[in-house]
């Protein structure tokens, strides 16, 4: 037959198992705050008007964070955008200022004219070319290109430059989102400093 010490060792156990149950444990679930913490990361991310809901950048917008980690400044950090390009803005050029110029797209391997009113990025993309980019505000590295006859800033004008420090741009390099060009050369895309 059963054990005694086993039918009181299970009936213990029922005993105990009833009047926790009866009693209750005092735990109670933590409130869900999933949704206000996705609210308040929302809010600060700046509103944006992106064609695609992804980073279309190579390596994921990665050089961008690594260039803010590593303490790379751009112009508005530095004081504010040089004097030339403060409140720049490309919709305000007359229409009897309007120049074109000859911009080479090395790694494209063509060469096309861009007006001084006319944005690098959307113009390379109007031609149907696959080109990085990420915010389209001047605020990361992903559309990056490097100007190489010289400083960028002798060949083009950026409506928005939150990134590039003065020495980076003295270097060729620039932003194709907000850069407007000002003369000829030749740019290779998708170069970050």
């Amino acid at each position: 037959m059963v054990d005694a010490g086993i039918l009181t060792g299970a009936f213990l156990t029922l005993v105990a198992v009833a009047l926790h149950y009866s009693k209750g444990t005092g735990w109670e679930a933590n409130e869900d705050i999933s949704q206000e913490v996705l609210e308040k990361r929302a809010e600060s991310v700046p509103e944006t008007e992106f064609p695609e809901p992804m980073n279309r950048s190579i390596g994921g917008g990665g050089v961008a964070a690594g260039a803010v980690a590593g303490g790379s400044e751009g112009e508005l950090a530095e004081g504010g955008e040089d004097e030339e390009d403060e409140g720049f803005d490309p919709d305000a050029i007359a229409d009897d200022e309007v120049e074109t110029y000859e911009i080479e797209f090395a790694k494209e391997g063509e060469t096309i004219e861009i007006a001084n009113n006319e944005n690098i990025l959307d113009i390379g993309e109007d031609k149907g070319w696959d080109l990085p980019y990420a915010c389209r505000e001047g605020s990361c590295l992903s559309c990056a290109g490097h100007i190489e006859e010289g400083p960028a800033d002798e060949y083009i004008r950026h409506s928005n430059n939150d990134t590039l420090n003065e020495e980076e741009m003295d270097n060729g390099y620039c932003l194709t989102c907000t850069a407007y060009p000002t003369d000829s050369f030749t740019l290779e895309t998708g170069e970050q400093p």
